[in-house]
């Protein structure tokens, strides 16, 4: 009888011990002052920190009216801020047709960086994402769809469309021939070596493309990146065996896009176009493309006080451990207290949506409140859609919670409070701010602060150059790659800890 009972009593205990043991350590931790002390000052770090730099930022520009407030982004078909400033050597093409060219010589001059401020240093170069060749669009109005193939000043052979798109030709760097076809609302490109044998770079379908359409000949340089500015660049590319079918009349020249100075007549920076024979040689600065860098303020620099925020966070789930360990409460005793393993989930579960909450708090405030801020103080703030600011205020929650739990496995590891609080501060907040200073960041792919991409407004785009600091919005990883880094370092830190402490258990047990 005495044996039945203690087998029934040990089954129910198994059944219900572990939401008891979840309301047990979420009893502990919201009456430890300490603990919820910690997790108020990581909501008032993020959001004090997100609205000092919300309310700090004056950006201006100069335009033909003087300096004053920038004009709103250009944004492309998809709401993405772009870039659309080219030379065009262009005519109306009327229904289906053809575009074909050889691109012989591409050559260019950049604004290198020099020692004395405000001193030109002007060196013959093309930059790695110079582009020259042919094009077809909707109308000269910025921002409107468009199909290219292009010779790259470094990176071979390109078809680019509607500004965010970019498929890969052949890895050619010399003179190449290319072709533009259009059939209906289908464009496709082609590459050869020889004029002759043909091959095809990519295919597609611009809805909407009107009967009468934009095709020619464009020159566009995308500047050259140093220490999160654009300097100047252009690129003059000879165009040669040019054969338009579709189309017979006069070229037409169109600097589009191109800025004035600030007397409102002077082209800034302006492109050109000389006709030799049966030459066009088009020269042109700016670029086609998304606009990572120029297109207005960043929405996710209203977290760059997250890092700092995360420490109070990273200290408290460790002393949630530590603590209860120099009281022996996690040592394994009697069979009949709590399996240490089951102990620890408990713990990780209970910080992890502590946390989670404390920084959907911190995330829901900042973000919303940092750019309202921002557009009332009149800056241009980079576009970007209701998924992405929710993706950024609940991503930033999971990467809190996946750093907790992570804190706590490595104090159930080392079972010494200054050691482990170290090593999760060394290991997700440090790489951080490293990367914000632009050093080392492909630390931010190989150790948990790569979860911090989940927090990126601008995905980084394959055709566009830009500084690798977080301040320029450089993040290595995607979104929800860089989380499952994070996620993975919190999982394996705590399965490792609880192999360890299953070990004794199992020992006394047997």
């Amino acid at each position: 009888m005495h044996s039945f009972t203690s087998d029934r009593s040990s089954r129910r205990a198994g059944q219900d011990g572990f939401p008891q043991m979840l309301r047990t350590e979420w009893t502990r931790f919201r009456v430890t002052l300490g603990l919820m002390l910690a997790m108020a000052a990581s909501v008032l770090v993020t959001v004090s920190l997100g609205l000092l730099i919300a309310g700090g930022v004056r950006s201006t520009c100069v335009t033909e009216q003087g300096e004053g407030p920038c004009p709103a982004p250009l944004v492309g078909p998809d709401g993405t801020a772009v870039r659309d400033k080219y030379y065009f050597v262009h005519q109306p093409l009327k229904g289906n047709g053809s575009i074909t060219a050889r691109v012989s010589g591409m050559t260019g001059q950049i604004r290198m960086p020099h020692p004395v401020p405000g001193v030109r240093n002007i060196q013959q170069g093309v930059v790695p994402w110079a582009k020259a060749g042919l094009l077809v669009r909707q109308s000269l109005k910025q921002g409107t769809p468009y199909a290219a193939v292009m010779l790259t000043g470094d990176h071979g052979v390109r078809m680019q469309y509607n500004y965010t798109h970019d498929v890969a030709g052949g890895p050619h760097n010399g003179p190449q021939w290319l072709r533009l076809t259009r059939s209906g609302d289908t464009v496709t490109g082609y590459e050869s070596d020889d004029g002759t044998t043909w091959t095809e770079v990519g295919t597609v379908t611009l809805t909407g493309l009107p009967e009468t359409a934009e095709v020619g000949l464009f020159a566009t340089s995308p500047g050259a990146v140093w220490d999160m500015a654009v300097a100047f660049s252009h690129v003059t590319a000879t165009f040669d065996r040019i054969d338009l079918q579709g189309a017979n009349g006069p070229w037409r020249h169109d600097d589009v896009g191109v800025g004035l100075e600030s007397d409102g007549k002077t082209p800034h920076h302006p492109g050109g176009v000389v006709e030799s024979g049966d030459k066009l040689i088009v020269t042109g600065g700016g670029d086609i493309g998304p606009a990572v860098m120029l297109g207005g303020i960043r929405a996710d620099l209203m977290l760059i006080g997250g890092a700092v925020g995360l420490i109070p966070v990273l200290v408290a789930a460790v002393t949630f451990f530590t603590t209860e360990h120099r009281r022996r409460l996690i040592e394994t005793g009697p069979p009949a207290q709590p399996c240490p393993v089951r102990l620890l989930a408990a713990k990780a579960m209970v910080v992890g949506a502590v946390a989670f909450v404390a920084a959907l708090v911190s995330s829901g405030v900042v973000v919303p409140v940092g750019l309202a801020i921002l557009r009332a103080n009149q800056n241009q703030v980079q576009p970007i859609t209701l998924n992405t600011e929710l993706r950024m205020i609940v991503g930033y929650a999971a990467l809190t919670a996946a750093a907790a739990v992570l804190a706590l496995g490595l104090a159930a590891l080392v079972k010494r409070a200054g050691i482990a609080i170290g090593l999760a501060i060394a290991l997700v907040v440090v790489p951080y701010l490293l990367a914000t200073a632009g050093l080392a960041p492909r630390l931010l792919m190989i150790t948990p602060a790569a979860g911090f991409a989940i927090t990126q407004s601008i995905p980084m785009f394959a055709h566009v150059d830009v500084d690798p600091s977080l301040l320029a919005g450089y993040y290595p990883l995607p979104p929800w790659a860089g989380l499952t880094v994070a996620c993975a370092y919190a999982a394996l830190a705590l399965g490792v800890a609880m192999a360890v402490h299953a070990r004794p258990h199992h020992s006394a047990s047997r």
